[in-house]
């Protein structure tokens, strides 16, 4: 009888001597399934990440946890909750630094600054915000530019621990020389001491920077559009996406900007390859700074 067109045909069976595949990459393998079990135990989705990144950090914990395989490290961060936030503080992204990249702060002093001035009040985001350094530096400028009391910024992060600290906003006494290099560097107006207390071997942020910081969890692999801002920080964070996943990123600040609105990426980082990039216009060379284009007939005026 004639098979249906919809029918499958069996699977060939294996030849019984067939030798395994000596080229696959079972550690690749095993890494797979370790993203794809978090992934449906604890809903964390890693799995578009840079492969390099992932391989690298998770064989440097399972070293520090004396573990001798991938599959050794997955039962145990899917019975041991723990253990999981221990490898999900690996795999977040947490390099950062306040005013990281002078030149780009004074960029955005002298381009963006002027610009969120002519808007009666002004949403910012910081996406994947880490611990909170580049809060604090954007709450710093805002405060010397006069425009603190009439803008928000939105501070978000997938890692609850990282949020946390950002809203303790206590960083190491040593860190605090480099911060205080880089604010000198980036065209700060005042003495970088007026904004921290030091107690001890730690340095607490001042308390008022963070009345108009709203702290909260998002997710750029699987949550949507972050209301309509007026500028978006992603600083060094796509280059740890694979390009699917930095595409998707991309759509998100795209769709979350208003029209002139500003996204600010990291030196690494490019709209070339996006779906986007007529959309944007850089505004100062050099600087990975682009501002959405306005709609036909508009003027920045008109934009919320």
């Amino acid at each position: 009888m004639k098979a249906e067109p919809n029918d499958r045909a069996p699977a060939p069976e294996p030849a019984p001597d067939a030798a395994p595949d000596a080229g696959a990459d079972v550690l690749g393998i095993e890494i797979d399934c370790l993203l794809e079990a978090v992934f449906r135990r604890w809903g964390y989705d890693f799995r578009d990440y840079s492969r390099a990144h992932v391989r690298r950090r998770l064989l440097h914990r399972m070293e520090l946890s004396g573990m001798d395989s991938v599959p050794a490290m997955m039962h145990r961060a899917l019975t041991d909750r723990e253990f999981f936030g221990s490898l999900l503080a690996v795999l977040s992204i947490n390099i950062t630094e306040m005013f990281r990249d002078p030149p780009f702060y004074r960029a955005l002093r002298e381009e963006i600054v002027p610009r969120l001035r002519t808007w009666p009040f002004v949403k910012i985001w910081h996406a994947g915000c880490s611990t909170g350094e580049e809060v604090y530096s954007m709450a710093i400028v805002l405060r010397e530019a006069g425009l603190e009391g009439r803008a928000r910024i939105y501070a978000t992060d997938f890692n609850p621990e990282a949020l946390r600290r950002a809203k303790e906003g206590i960083y190491p006494l040593e860190a605090i020389r480099n911060y205080t290099r880089n604010y000198q560097a980036a065209g700060g107006e005042a003495s970088f001491a007026d904004y921290y207390t030091a107690r001890y071997e730690s340095a607490l942020i001042d308390r008022t920077l963070r009345e108009h910081v709203v702290f909260s969890e998002h997710n750029l692999v699987t949550d949507g559009v972050f209301g309509e801002m007026h500028l978006i920080f992603c600083r060094n964070v796509l280059i740890y996406f694979n390009p699917q996943l930095q595409a998707r990123a991309l759509d998100l600040f795209h769709d979350s900007l208003c029209p002139g609105g500003i996204l600010c990426l990291g030196t690494k980082e490019s709209l070339q390859f996006s779906g986007h990039l007529q959309a944007f216009e850089q505004l100062q060379p050099g600087q990975k700074i682009f501002r959405r284009k306005l709609l036909p007939g508009a003027t920045q005026d008109d934009e919320p």
